[in-house]
């Protein structure tokens, strides 16, 4: 979605929040909404068949159509100088016209989300991109039937995104990893807006490794060598055969991952994965991501990974105040940390002879039952 230049960036944001399904929208003040140039610029851009390519559902559009409309109508004082332009009035029109699922059925659908990567409009290493987003099918309301918390982008992928947006230095030119990698936010982002060298974007899930090709797909990834989905249960050994080399022996100099500490039983089973990282690749940085919904959780993480010998820094990056987003937008209520994770001193040490040494499954299921492929830790 290409900024346009309009009276006032409210109209941007507008644009930008409808487009990412937000609940609540911060409408254009008064002064801005009744003028025909915003009015054309929102139509262009949200409503016209020349808008975006992957729009909100029918539901979202006529309630925010709705609102849009009256919000232009009670703005204007003067009949004679100001009107609700007639594109937007015709949308409504053909939005009330259309049938749209009841709200029962809506909840149960996915939707296409698109993120505006606002810290990336002038900074984008790839000039010939002359469109910061990234769109999503997300189902917001639902937990898969198998427990997957992967049907949609957490705050704290989005924060972490940000962040790399803003250091984008970090991803350029490195071979990126993803844990959990749910929608796979963060594994685009790296793909296609931060030059990585290449980017694999891993899962326990069957339900998120089925879903990473459309994924792909919707932000124009789906014949790109630059990244793919990988199979990757924690808990499992990456290190165990001498005929396959874990990730077809690519190196990885950083790794990922947002919101997977959310639950204290998966720690161990984490931890124990990013050793065996630490293992394969002495050098790799590691940024994790969470959102403080439990701080005992993440201490809990924060706390086994110094007893296993790793380093942990917290990295100073506060979430933006709401009322400054641009995109993406996400809520500042709740702290989001970002921590950097560095290997032990004897994994150092150690690491590069047992380099060749590691497989995991890609793209295919493990059996979780496999004793062989099990930590003995746990």
């Amino acid at each position: 979605m290409m900024h346009l230049s309009t009276p006032d960036d409210s109209v941007n944001r507008f644009c930008s929040q409808y487009l990412q399904l937000e609940p609540t929208l911060d409408y254009p003040p008064a002064q801005v909404i009744r003028e025909p140039q915003a009015q054309n610029a929102i139509y262009k851009k949200l409503f016209s068949d020349e808008g975006p390519r992957y729009a909100p559902p029918g539901r979202y559009r006529l309630r925010v159509l709705k609102e849009l409309v009256a919000r232009i109508e009670s703005s204007i004082e003067d009949w004679d100088q100001h009107e609700v332009s007639e594109d937007l009035m015709t949308a409504l029109s053909e939005s009330l016209a259309t049938p749209i699922p009841s709200e029962a059925s809506s909840v149960q659908q996915k939707s296409y989300v698109t993120y505006h990567l606002s810290g990336l409009e002038n900074t984008s290493p790839d000039q010939s991109l002359s469109t910061p987003d990234i769109t999503l099918l997300e189902a917001r309301s639902l937990i898969s039937a198998s427990g997957t918390t992967g049907l949609r982008t957490w705050e704290a992928a989005l924060h972490l995104g940000q962040y790399l947006c803003a250091n984008h230095q970090i991803i350029n030119g490195k071979r990126v990893l993803e844990l959990g990698a749910g929608t796979g936010y963060l594994a685009i982002l790296c793909a296609k807006h931060l030059g990585a060298a290449h980017v694999v974007a891993s899962d326990g899930s069957d339900d998120v490794i089925n879903n990473l090709p459309e994924s792909f797909f919707l932000n124009d990834l789906q014949d790109s060598e630059l990244v793919r989905p990988m199979e990757l249960r924690w808990g499992h050994a990456l290190i165990g055969t001498e005929d396959q080399k874990w990730n077809n022996g690519e190196s990885v100099d950083i790794v990922v991952g947002a919101d997977i500490t959310y639950d204290q039983s998966i720690i161990p089973a984490l931890i124990a994965t990013v050793e065996e990282l630490f293992t394969l690749f002495s050098k790799v940085e590691v940024l994790i991501s969470a959102t403080q919904r439990n701080e005992v959780t993440f201490e809990a993480f924060c706390s086994r990974c110094r007893e296993r010998g790793m380093g942990l820094d917290y990295v100073d990056f506060p979430i933006p105040a709401r009322a400054l987003q641009k995109g993406p937008f996400y809520s500042d209520s709740v702290p989001i940390r970002i921590c950097r994770v560095s290997a032990p001193s004897t994994v150092r040490a150690t690491a590069p002879n047992v380099r060749n040494r590691a497989y995991a499954t890609c793209g295919t299921q493990r059996r979780r039952g496999d004793a062989s492929s099990e930590h003995s830790e746990f």
